[in-house]
């Protein structure tokens, strides 16, 4: 497993303490233990001592008086668990005395006449305190084990929360609020800066290897017992966790600055392939037609052909250079749109017009009675043109299909080729920059220009295709809820 995965999963293990940790009734319950007044204890050890002495007058019927007293130790036991041993003492004192005066002969005073009764009060006394020692050494346990729980318990979700955020700010507001619950502050919060004490709050540093990595600010009204236990046992555990969350955020800055440069890379080898070969293929043809121009022997009709052949591959370097300026200008977010009213059949008409026609043709259907556009006219027709020379290079002798009808909201234009169809794996690759088929044809940008000019006057592309079958791709043009009163003449059919 990786470190990533590692600490991704950290949150998940922390999920119930920390569930429990924010339950406001385990909160209520942990304050309640950490804040038990003394005169309730007080008003306990009485109240236990009172119902035990009247509870002894009916065991006297069935036991000695000596032998009853160990009933309050019940109470003694009761008091030194809630309340600590001071009032656990003052149980057992009260205890013996109650004892004596109630039931130990003479009642009714503190004087004892039976040299027993003073041995066997003398004894109880020395249980009562030993036992409200024990009942207080139990408790003063229980509380540490409680405070490392809940210390544990906070450690826990700081790893979590710190290894295991997307973002390190956003971790450490919650991490900050963790420990202001835990510890029951009014507010904390952890700077990544170093940050001074000001009159509200005292500052702590977090320091690894004597770099200040960050600071966190108490409460000033902070309790000083508070203070040292965060102090001891949270901000060292909390400095190590800040400094693994940088490193982790700086790995993650690496990792995403190398893909971004092996991605560059590999851009950069594809543009040089595919501009080098598509730009040598015309190149050598332009250079060897016009040497052939020269030649003095060239028959009239020769020179007609070596002219168009000149024509034909200037038109194919002009619209590479141009799809290399589209792509950047798309990549760089510079296109923008000068939306007008136009008609479907007239971009369709433009389109082809602008590409070498196929040696199937075109198979065009355009319904009648579109609606009209609005949308840059000039960017669509580049868009349609890259896909229509995109088919044409794969269409064989079968026609283009061109399509064009109205749907809810939207105008579904589809351009068909009866190709070797692309995987399905590949139906969204091909709209990617240099993406090419396994044949190598074209410079993989017309595709990916397309998708960027429809997406930039609102519309979407996509590519439906079966492998053997064909290839269609469709454009979702949105049409306006409110068409012109009257068709504006650069719109109308021309046809």
């Amino acid at each position: 497993m990786s470190i990533m995965n590692a600490t991704a999963a950290a949150p998940k293990a922390v999920s119930t303490r920390a569930s429990l940790a924010a339950d406001p009734r385990v909160r209520h319950h942990r304050n309640v233990l950490q804040k038990r007044s003394p005169w309730s204890g007080l008003l306990a050890a009485v109240l236990s001592v009172a119902a035990i002495t009247i509870l002894i007058y009916p065991l006297r019927e069935i036991a000695p008086v000596e032998s009853t007293g160990v009933a309050y130790t019940l109470a003694v036991l009761l008091v030194s668990s809630y309340w600590g041993l001071a009032l656990g003492l003052f149980t057992a004192l009260l205890s013996t005395a109650a004892f004596n005066y109630f039931h130990i002969p003479p009642t009714g005073g503190f004087t004892i006449a039976d040299g027993e009764h003073w041995l066997a009060l003398a004894v109880f006394f020395v249980a009562a305190v030993t036992i409200s020692a024990l009942a207080d050494a139990a408790r003063s346990r229980a509380q540490e084990a409680e405070t490392r729980r809940r210390e544990a318990d906070l450690a826990a979700e700081m790893a979590g929360l710190l290894l295991g955020g997307a973002d390190l700010d956003e971790s450490l507001r919650a991490v900050g609020q963790r420990i202001a619950s835990t510890f029951g502050l009014a507010s904390v919060s952890i700077e990544r800066a170093w940050t001074d004490s000001d009159q509200r709050r005292q500052a702590v540093p977090l320091l690894v290897e004597g770099s200040r990595i960050g600071t966190v600010m108490l409460p000033r009204e902070t309790d000083p017992t508070v203070f040292e236990a965060i102090q001891d046992r949270v901000i060292p555990t909390l400095e190590t966790l800040v400094a693994a969350a940088r490193k982790r955020e700086e790995l993650e800055a690496q990792v995403i600055e190398t893909k971004a440069l092996r991605r560059s890379n590999v851009v950069k080898t594809a543009v040089l392939r595919s501009v080098s070969h598509d730009l040598r293929s015309p190149l050598t043809a332009i250079t060897t037609a016009a040497g052939g121009l020269a030649s003095e022997t060239l028959s009239q009709e020769g020179r007609a052909e070596l002219a168009s052949v000149i024509a034909t591959e200037s038109a194919r370097l002009s619209r590479l250079v141009d799809n290399l300026l589209d792509l950047s200008r798309l990549q760089a977010g510079a296109v923008e749109p000068h939306a007008d009213w136009c008609a479907v059949d007239e971009l369709v008409r433009a389109a082809i017009e602008s590409v070498p026609r196929p040696s199937g043709g075109f198979d065009v259907q355009v319904d009648a009675g579109l609606p009209l556009l609005r949308a840059d006219a000039g960017q669509l027709e580049r868009a349609l043109a890259n896909v229509l020379d995109n088919a044409a290079r794969y269409a064989g002798d079968e026609p283009v299909t061109i399509r064009a009808r109205e749907a809810p909201k939207q105008i579904l234009l589809r351009v068909g080729d009866r190709g070797p169809g692309i995987p399905r794996e590949d139906l969204e690759r091909v709209f990617e920059p240099f993406h090419l088929s396994d044949e190598g044809e074209g410079s993989g940008l017309g595709l990916a220009i397309a998708r960027g000019f429809v997406e930039a006057n609102g519309g979407r592309v996509r590519a439906e295709s079966l492998p053997g079958q064909g290839t269609t791709i469709v454009f979702s043009l949105p049409v306006p809820a409110e068409q012109p009163a009257s068709v504006p003449a650069h719109a109308s059919d021309a046809g």
